[in-house]
């Protein structure tokens, strides 16, 4: 069974008017389950992580400045939310969400979380919409349990995983894929294990060709036991953080691949959604929820 992990602290309301549309982790579910996707039982619900597993990626002052609300004007401008105390409690729900989809993942070969993705946090600063790196968290826990050996994520996100990449830069145990608007945010890259960086109005063909030619060939050359899937819908092209031009079909079809790849390898992935900022809130939903029919369609209804 698809397992995906959602908690109502997800849909936490910003101020009116703020760009992020935090309105599509409430209808998301909805969706899903209109839809016949999933039902209440795909669902599971996370616990606030601990802090001991938090710092294992993330600078204690950092840390701390968070849990007080303490960070100066400047911080929280690059983070790009206005700091509450709310949102510091959901960063903590959404890493034990994609904790808690490994160890699904490692039973029944995926799990999803509807939040997540926060790959622009670095260990000791927080930018673009992202507190703390769910990712990054999980894949440490995996390593320090010894359920994983060696690790690839694969970040598909329009936007470079800046933070992620810093933070691995010097683990050998973690392989960082990031394909990417060349162009887009962040300006000032990091480096990667592995950055592709694509042109403006990029297409389904171009893209899809790309991909397909480097992602069998990453999972020979790093050999991973596991693997952190981002899998943001901001490359579909009106985006207004993107600059990508590709379809929904496209994109559909891209998380297929993705998942048929590593069924193929029997490489257990964990899914985390990532960003998607079309001007109409019905194209992310929608980009979004093909995201789970391709995980049902390929593990479950094959």
């Amino acid at each position: 069974m698809l397992k995906i992990a959602y908690h109502p602290i997800y849909k936490y309301q910003l101020p009116e008017g703020h760009r992020f549309p935090m309105a599509k982790y409430d209808l998301l579910p909805q969706k899903l389950l209109k839809d016949g996707i999933c039902t209440k039982t795909n669902f599971f619900e996370p616990s606030k992580v601990s802090a001991k597993t938090i710092l294992r990626i993330h600078d204690e002052i950092y840390y701390n400045s968070l849990l007080e609300v303490s960070l100066d004007r400047k911080e929280i401008r690059k983070m790009g939310f206005p700091l509450r105390n709310e949102l510091v409690e959901r960063a903590h729900y959404i890493i034990d969400g994609t904790i808690k989809g490994c160890e699904f993942a490692l039973q029944n070969g995926i799990a999803m979380n509807i939040a997540g993705g926060t790959h622009h946090a670095y260990s000791s600063h927080g930018e673009a919409f992202c507190l703390l790196n769910d990712q990054a968290v999980a894949a440490m826990h995996l390593l320090d349990t010894k359920q994983a050996t060696k690790i690839l994520i694969v970040d598909l996100d329009v936007h470079q995983g800046n933070g992620t990449a810093s933070i691995f830069e010097n683990e050998e145990r973690v392989f960082t894929f990031s394909m990417h608007g060349a162009k887009n945010y962040p300006f000032k890259k990091e480096r990667s294990d592995l950055d592709i960086g694509l042109d403006d109005k990029t297409s389904d063909v171009e893209y899809l060709e790309i991909l397909k030619s480097t992602l069998p060939k990453l999972l020979t050359k790093v050999q991973p036991d596991f693997i952190f899937y981002l899998s943001g819908v901001d490359i579909l092209e009106g985006d207004k953080l993107g600059r990508l031009g590709c379809s929904i079909e496209g994109c559909m079809e891209r998380d297929l691949f993705v998942f048929e790849t590593c069924k193929k390898h029997s490489i257990p992935v964990q899914v985390s959604m990532g960003g998607g900022y079309s001007p109409k809130i019905d194209i992310i939903i929608e980009a979004h929820s093909n995201t789970y029919k391709a995980a049902q369609k390929i593990y479950f209804n094959g």
